[in-house]
């Protein structure tokens, strides 16, 4: 009764023999469980589970189960790398070769290994042959040389697996194609034929502006200079040419107060399509202020220095006080100026309008003064001067398209200017204008020059004897000087 006494306690006596029974310790460990885990899942015992499964008694099949889970594992995880890295690409890679599904690996899904994955090429040979250096093998009446039509067409199969991704050549499972060598040409030339147009409209697309519209690198630059309030709104476009295209916008607000923005603004968009204007670098390359930064090898910043050209040439007219659009701002290829015109209606050209014969005088000698101007004030030659890029606005003749412009030193300014002289003259002659000079004499008072040539075969000999003359001493003592003088100032003819 007395808690701190000795339990009453009854002893079984066991025997030695008992106590080294396999059955009584099969007993008192499962005693201990039930104690330990009263309530216990019964797990169904598979086929590999008991001992009694001959199967699972040799050691080599239980190593080949747990190397094919591992090998599972290996290659779920290395599908997992490839899905990662490749994403959306186009262009994608395989981790096949370092895969490790073995042949008896019966419980793969074929949803997770399609037939690409495998190392089956359908197109090659079982035991592949190779072609020794005396291009030959086999003896007697068995010699197969390397241009065997059989050894041809599987190569040529085999082959097309390089054409573009976008060229479909089928898989031809199971099947032993062979296609001649005619074919196969004809076929490799038709690829690459497509390779290239499918460049040429992808290039065309993203990095060209089409006609009334543009691409998406210069619609954000349009956004950013109406979101800055430089410009209100774009209304639209109002001219297309072979190198740019031309939008009408209302202005905004300026930054800086220096600097009056006007109310109404043409937008003109370089064209970024290399094919259009092919013949910009005679323009640009001999030019001493683009001549360092001039690179055949890079056609996008031609452009942009075709823009900047532009941007330079109108500044050096207006200061000269010649009529012509006032620049805003450049912005890589495109070029924001004044818009010559009203109410989005642009000034037509010289040759659309039709003038008086006093108003057609007066354009004459007008333009006659703005030539001379030209050469002697701003040390340009026009170099496209024509009706087509004049304008007639408030009473007045308007020059636009300056961008090919160049200076007098430039080895074929003298040519440019006679070829503008011809226009000029033409135009005004055919206009009614009983004054206007010849092209010979036009060219002699705009350059100061004394050529007294009988034909024009002599008078364009005698411009590119002067031309050659001046770019030798232009060689000889810098890139902006010149050799050209003439007995004083050309006359101005006025009215």
């Amino acid at each position: 009764q007395c808690p701190w006494g000795a339990p009453n306690t009854t002893s079984i006596s066991c025997s030695l023999a008992d106590v080294m029974s396999e059955q009584l310790a099969k007993e008192l460990q499962l005693e201990e469980e039930n104690a330990a885990f009263p309530e216990v899942v019964a797990v169904a015992e598979g086929p590999f589970i008991t001992g009694e499964n001959v199967d699972t008694s040799s050691d080599l099949m239980l190593a080949q189960m747990l190397q094919m889970e591992f090998d599972r594992e290996y290659d779920a995880q290395l599908r997992r790398e490839e899905k990662k890295i490749n994403g959306d690409s186009k262009v994608s890679i395989s981790f096949e070769n370092y895969r490790k599904v073995h042949p008896y690996d019966s419980d793969s899904s074929e949803d997770e290994v399609d037939w690409q994955d495998t190392r089956h090429d359908p197109y090659r040979a079982d035991k592949p042959t190779t072609t020794p250096r005396k291009g030959f093998i086999g003896k007697g009446k068995d010699i197969t040389t390397k241009h065997d039509e059989v050894v041809c067409g599987r190569k040529n199969t085999a082959r097309m697996e390089n054409f573009a991704p976008e060229f479909q050549v089928g898989d031809g499972i199971g099947m032993d194609l062979k296609l001649s060598n005619q074919v196969f040409n004809a076929l490799k030339q038709h690829a690459y034929s497509e390779e290239r147009r499918s460049a040429r409209l992808h290039e065309k697309k993203e990095h060209s502006t089409a006609e009334k519209a543009v691409d998406p690198k210069t619609r954000l630059l349009l956004y950013k200079m109406v979101n800055s309030g430089m410009l209100e709104t774009i209304t639209g476009c109002i001219s297309t040419g072979k190198e740019s295209v031309v939008f009408h916008a209302y202005g905004g607000k300026s930054a800086t107060e220096d600097k009056v923005i006007p109310p109404e603004c043409a937008i003109k968009v370089f064209k970024t399509t290399l094919n259009e204007f092919k013949n910009r670098d005679k323009y640009i390359k001999d030019d001493y202020r683009f001549k360092d930064r001039f690179s055949k090898l890079n056609p996008r910043k031609i452009i942009r220095m075709w823009a900047e050209k532009e941007m330079h040439n109108l500044t050096r007219m207006q200061n000269a006080g010649i009529p012509c659009p006032q620049v805003v701002i450049l912005k890589k290829h495109v070029l924001v100026m004044s818009f010559i015109g009203q109410d989005q209606v642009p000034a037509p050209k010289l040759k659309d309008v039709t003038l008086s014969s006093e108003d057609m005088k007066k354009a004459y000698y007008q333009v006659l003064n703005m030539m001379q101007q030209l050469y002697k004030e701003c040390n340009l030659v026009h170099a496209d001067l024509s009706e087509y890029n004049m304008l007639w606005h408030d009473g007045k003749v308007w020059l636009i398209d300056v961008s090919q412009s160049v200076e007098p030193t430039h080895p074929h300014g003298l040519e440019f200017l006679f070829r503008d002289c011809r226009n000029v003259s033409q135009f005004f002659q055919k206009g009614g204008v009983a004054e206007a000079l010849n092209e010979r004499e036009l060219f002699n008072a705009v350059s100061g020059f004394n050529i007294t040539a009988d034909n024009e075969v002599d008078f364009q000999e005698e411009i590119e004897a002067l031309e050659k003359m001046n770019e030798d001493h232009v060689q000889n003592h810098g890139k902006k000087l010149s050799m050209f003088s003439s007995d004083g100032d050309p006359p101005i003819y006025d009215e």
